[in-house]
């Protein structure tokens, strides 16, 4: 099944059980569920939600996903600056956000968010679900932001790889202190 495929849907989530899928998927793809060697050929998520949160930055952004057969086979999450003390391990980065610039302008001079988040089931990857959720954002919130800006882990090089194909660019490389992870700044510029 490809994404150009008729059955694979990109949209906003919209209920409970989608929520709650996103939640299932996110599981099966965080590091302590799969191998070191997995987590280097296919990518990891990093950032485990729970349900009050996700279901709260639902409500307050569309929350993307790529769905197949009724199931959530992919989704990509919105993360609004006013959620960045809810999730300790990306607290450096907002932090890093507030004291960097882009194209000669500190980044409070811009309307922009933070990509909390993207996965695509194993079964479905390398069909274009990535590239098509992120224009689906783009499509729902380039009206309201200049950009969209995340991190990944510089050793997720295949996330790397596919946010730079989407037109994402690094702009800072920086490591946490508290874990000694490296982490690029991307950014991709709707403007």
């Amino acid at each position: 099944m490809s994404a150009q495929n008729k059955s694979v849907v990109f949209k906003a989530a919209e209920n409970e059980e989608e929520l709650q899928q996103i939640l299932a998927l996110q599981q099966i793809n965080l590091p302590k569920n799969i191998s070191q060697e997995e987590s280097k050929d296919q990518g990891f998520v990093t950032v485990e939600h729970n349900f009050p949160l996700l279901a709260s930055m639902n409500e307050s952004a569309p929350q993307i996903i790529a769905s197949a057969a009724g199931q959530v086979v992919g989704y990509a999450l919105v993360m609004l600056e006013s959620f960045s003390t809810q999730i300790p391990v990306l607290i450096p980065m907002f932090k890093m956000l507030s004291t960097l610039s882009y194209q000669g302008k500190s980044f409070s001079e811009y309307r922009f968010y933070v990509m909390g988040q993207v996965c695509v089931d194993k079964a479905f990857r390398g069909q274009g679900l990535f590239d098509g959720m992120y224009h689906e954002q783009r499509r729902h919130l380039s009206g309201k932001y200049d950009f969209v800006v995340t991190e990944v882990a510089t050793r997720n090089t295949r996330s790397m790889r596919a946010h730079e194909r989407v037109g994402f660019e690094t702009i800072h490389i920086y490591t946490d202190s508290n874990h000694g992870e490296e982490w690029a700044i991307i950014l991709w510029n709707w403007k």
